[in-house]
């Protein structure tokens, strides 16, 4: 049974149970806000795209407007030939030569005969080194030609006073010394295993042996010993510092005569939404237009990622042999981003690298007492190495097993012959710089379907443009302790 009494002047019911009484909630004396929401609007956010990103490659890329679809790149001459590696495949008992790639030595060149370079290629064999070998050393008859296949080596010098100096860091795919090896000199510097290695090496004796039978192979190698080959054509001639009625030499810049064409590409999607719900829930924001806006989000995450990664025009796969750069040590120490911005040197405008790639230098960094400065742009943080900003991005992937990493430098611009990005000039139903979002009309269903199209690409100038380290070392940490 229930009955009420007044307790300090609040009406309280009561329950009597089984010959108990047992009190009740107290009466509300106001509305609740439980019920009052039911009258009431409520404050909303847009909808948040956690995949979003702030891009700034996009942001930071000059952007050509490209008429007709397609950007043609007029470069001179190229004076340097072949990429300076030799392609390794993998075999049944480890790596063997590309034949096609024997063509990267000078002295092969001009050979066409796909069998002998096999038979060439065939006549490496397989050395296993620890780290610490000498391989070559300076001053010492070259005792063949070596390719590494796996492995990193330092090839080191002499200084002026004897001092040691380090000329430079070897990788897979890379060789020497072609000139000491096929010439018969000695080697003009000394190579120490880094690591432990294999080589595929190309004795001497092997190398007569080959000659001896095939007269092809003979003449090719001949003329090289000759001096009847050299690395390039020479630079157009220019007279300077003379007096009087000198004769002066003639000259002329040719120009590539197979320029290189970038077409567009394009990252679409259609997107769809039922017109009940486009005619109906639309405030306060406006459906089309919220899922329009979070499609083109999802583009423009699609164009960075095309942008630094398309096997055809992505930034990671346009970097020219000679501009890669290989950590010395496995993670970006201050002496890496130094020698490649050697390579890059000038005006450069940026690295661009993953964010652990950012992080693993700032680790080296403090390891070594110089915190790098931090560069503000766009209102954000960067840190900065010599002036250059270090510009974060996710789109550089991160080998899940090894841990490495790649960092880029870049210079931007056409008018200083660097890295642009390509966008239309105009589109019909453009939605944005190289953006379009065309009604393709309602369905049986009442769904409308928009088709939402982004083209760009991206073109390197000149190769000394853009520079790359390559095997960055992002999951390095030191004790502390």
């Amino acid at each position: 049974m229930q009955s009420a009494r007044i307790q300090e002047g609040i009406i309280v019911s009561e329950w009597t149970v089984d010959g108990g009484t047992q009190p009740t909630t107290p009466a509300a004396t106001s509305l609740g806000t439980r019920a009052a929401r039911s009258i009431a609007t409520t404050t909303k956010t847009p909808a948040q795209l956690s995949l979003t990103t702030p891009r700034w490659l996009l942001r930071l890329l000059p952007w050509v407007e490209v008429e007709a679809g397609t950007y043609r790149v007029n470069r001179c001459v190229a004076y340097a030939v072949g990429d300076g590696r030799i392609t390794l495949l993998p075999g049944a008992d480890g790596s063997r030569i590309m034949a096609e790639d024997m063509r990267e030595l000078l002295a092969l060149r001009d050979v066409m005969d796909l069998r002998l370079l096999e038979e060439v290629a065939a006549a490496f064999r397989t050395k296993h080194v620890i780290a610490g070998t000498t391989l070559a050393e300076a001053g010492r008859p070259a005792d063949g030609l070596y390719v590494v296949a796996h492995g990193q080596l330092e090839r080191r010098g002499t200084g002026h006073y004897g001092e040691p100096t380090v000329l430079g860091i070897m990788g897979e795919e890379e060789f020497f010394d072609e000139e000491a090896s096929l010439r018969g000199g000695d080697w003009p510097y000394t190579v120490v295993a880094l690591t432990n290695s294999t080589l595929l090496v190309l004795d001497p004796d092997r190398l007569r042996q080959l000659e001896d039978e095939h007269p092809e192979l003979a003449r090719a190698f001949a003329e090289f010993r000759s001096g009847g080959q050299t690395g390039g054509a020479g630079i157009p001639a220019v007279a300077s510092g003379h007096h009087g009625e000198a004769e002066l030499p003639e000259t002329f810049v040719d120009y590539d005569p197979e320029p290189r064409e970038h077409e567009l590409a394009v990252a679409q999607t259609v997107l769809r939404m039922h017109s009940r719900v486009s005619d109906l829930y639309n405030v306060p924001l406006n459906q089309h237009e919220e899922q329009l806006r979070l499609t083109v989000e999802l583009i423009l995450e699609q164009q960075e990622r095309e942008l630094l990664n398309d096997p055809e025009f992505g930034l990671l796969n346009n970097v020219a042999p000679a501009f890669r750069v290989r950590s010395r040590t496995g993670p970006p120490t201050p002496d890496d981003l130094d020698e490649l911005l050697t390579v890059v040197w000038k005006q450069p405008a940026f690295f661009l690298a993953h964010p652990r790639a950012i992080g693993a230098f700032g680790r080296e960094c403090t390891r070594r007492g110089v915190p790098p400065v931090i560069f503000e742009m766009y209102g954000s943080p960067f840190l900065s190495w010599r002036g250059v900003p270090l510009v974060p991005t996710d789109k550089i992937p991160v080998d899940p097993v090894e841990s490495t990493s790649t960092i880029l430098l870049l210079r931007v611009g056409e008018e200083n012959r660097g890295v642009v990005g390509l966008r239309p000039d105009q589109l019909p139903h453009e939605h944005a710089p190289g953006i379009a979002v065309e009604p393709m009309g309602l369905d049986r269903r009442a769904v409308a379907s928009h088709l939402v199209s982004s083209y760009f690409s991206a073109a390197v100038l000149v190769d000394d443009a853009i520079g790359m380290l390559e095997q960055v070392q992002v999951a390095h940490y030191h004790p502390y302790a």
